[in-house]
């Protein structure tokens, strides 16, 4: 009786997607955000995730190049960061609908570290701006997690 409990469930896991057995790390697409764009029309035009890609790389371009050591810096719990870009996670690029949008990197701290930081952004393509910015992880070990309520993701304490 327990074996066949055991491979009944271990057939239910191997056929549940995965995404269904972990909580979201990072805020999805709301379909609410899709519909208004799309009745906005030709007057405003739609923002692809290559576009968001592009605009956050050109902010951290353009932040690093304004400062004299050549990295970005993040303010953190009293500390400036200073870093360099690794990689722009494209697969977790959001267009989270109203103009805004959510991108997350991975930058080298001087200090031999490891940092996810999340960006949002707002504005069109060529023309977006940074409205947030935040420490997600350090060494892979989140300092929150997002959760959805209500239709709206928020900042959860890591469990």
């Amino acid at each position: 009786m327990i074996t066949r409990i055991i491979v009944a469930t271990a057939i239910a896991l191997f056929f549940t997607p995965a995404t269904l057995l972990f909580s979201q790390e990072h805020p999805e697409h709301p379909t609410k955000g899709a519909a208004e764009h799309a009745k906005k029309g030709a007057a405003e035009k739609k923002v692809s995730t290559a576009d968001i890609s592009a605009g956050i790389k050109k902010n951290i371009q353009v932040e690093t190049k304004k400062n004299s050591d050549g990295k970005f810096h993040v303010k953190h719990e009293g500390q400036d960061l200073a870093m360099d870009l690794i990689k722009v996670h494209d697969d977790r690029l959001q267009d989270l609908g109203d103009g805004k949008y959510f991108a997350c990197v991975d930058m080298k701290g001087t200090d031999g570290k490891t940092y996810d930081i999340d960006f949002f952004l707002t504005g069109q393509p060529g023309t977006m701006k940074v409205t947030e910015t935040s420490v997600h992880k350090i060494d892979g070990k989140p300092l929150y997690n997002w959760k959805e309520e209500n239709g709206k993701w928020n900042k959860v304490p890591a469990s």
